[in-house]
């Protein structure tokens, strides 16, 4: 197989660590293939050592596939400057960029079997469910999750199900508890959206806690994250396999970084630049503020960087629809999309 880099974006849990390295020994022994995993800040080990282990070996073709759950400004810009970098240490290095996990079944079921450990045999029809995202400033992501809370009350027998945020978006986690108070809810099961352990499921713990301890008479639950399991690994394998086979169907349509959008148009064309991790090596670039430009690409699935562009070609300004020059790339300012048919694949040079 194609070996696969696993990109996390960090935490300073060391629960939350020990899980990203459970999953990717897990990936690692489903695929039976070169498989590393590293993180873009806060967390050893970094993405560097991971990609120069891969190289090391002798692969100079990746795919690096986000660990994230919804396309933010991680996924879009930070990991893709990051791996732009490591081909600046690495010459002749190429990678196929995989898609978000969510929203798939596989992360679905995993949700509900959380939340009916949570439940321990209560009823579903009396039982309404929060679920809580991270929050992004990039109100794409914050609508992925709203997506998610709806396709998880789908045919499920929850009361409802609403979504919340526990960081940089609105609603929060007690504003959405009071928005179910108020919708007459009882019981209800706050089910954090979040792959791995870290503060911020925690503080979705301790929110929870706090808006039940003043009231006796509602029943509130926490229930686990999704966290290192088969399902996941098996949704990592596909995404892998996607990326190979060029059957990536990303939607840029609501992109805040692409489309003018009310209230966000500082975004459109924002430069990206990578996290830098203390432990990145000083390799002489003095490179560490690599900058990206989000005219395509921002790490979607079907960019072909290859210097071609369907669209025409940048001058170096922006307006509304998000066109414009690149800065610090090496190429030409051309890029071509596929987003309608998903049949370009990303193959990074």
């Amino acid at each position: 197989m194609t070996a696969l880099v696993i990109v996390g974006h960090g935490t300073r849990s060391a629960a939350g660590v020990d899980q990203f390295a459970a999953l990717v020994d897990r990936v690692r022994d489903r695929a039976g293939g070169d498989v590393e995993g590293g993180f873009i800040e806060l967390s050893r080990p970094p993405l560097t050592d991971a990609v120069t282990a891969l190289v090391s070996r002798g692969h100079r073709s990746l795919v690096a596939l986000p660990l994230v759950l919804t396309a933010a400004g991680h996924g879009k810009g930070d990991i893709p400057a990051a791996m732009a970098r490591e081909q600046e240490r690495h010459a002749g290095l190429t990678y196929r960029y995989g898609r978000p996990l969510g929203p798939h079944p596989l992360l679905h079921a995993v949700l509900e079997q959380r939340i009916d450990a949570a439940l321990d045999g209560a009823d579903r029809a009396g039982t309404w469910v929060a679920l809580i995202g991270r929050g992004a400033t990039d109100p794409d992501a914050n609508a992925e999750v709203a997506k998610v809370a709806r396709l998880l009350w789908e045919g499920r027998g929850y009361a409802g199900v609403e979504p919340g945020f526990i960081s940089l978006a609105e609603p929060s986690v007690p504003a959405v508890l009071d928005r179910l108070v108020r919708l007459g809810a009882r019981r209800i099961v706050v089910a954090p959206y979040f792959l791995f352990a870290g503060v911020l499921p925690d503080r979705i713990v301790a929110q929870s806690q706090a808006f039940a301890a003043d009231r006796p008479d509602l029943d509130v639950r926490v229930a686990d994250l999704i966290g290192d399991c088969d399902a996941l690994a098996d949704l990592v394998l596909e995404r892998h396999a996607e990326a190979l086979r060029g059957d990536i169907r990303m939607n840029c349509d609501t992109c805040a970084y692409r489309v003018l959008m009310p209230g966000f148009a500082d975004k459109v064309g924002r430069p990206q630049t990578p996290h830098d991790h203390p432990d990145d090596p000083v390799d002489g670039h003095g490179h560490h503020h690599h900058h990206h430009d989000h005219a395509g690409q921002h790490g979607h699935a079907g960019h072909d960087h290859t210097g071609r562009h369907d669209h025409g070609d940048h001058a170096g300004q922006h307006g509304p629809d998000g066109q414009h020059g690149i800065g610090g790339h090496g190429h030409d300012g051309r890029h071509r999309h596929g987003h309608t048919t998903g049949r370009d694949v990303t193959t990074v040079r």
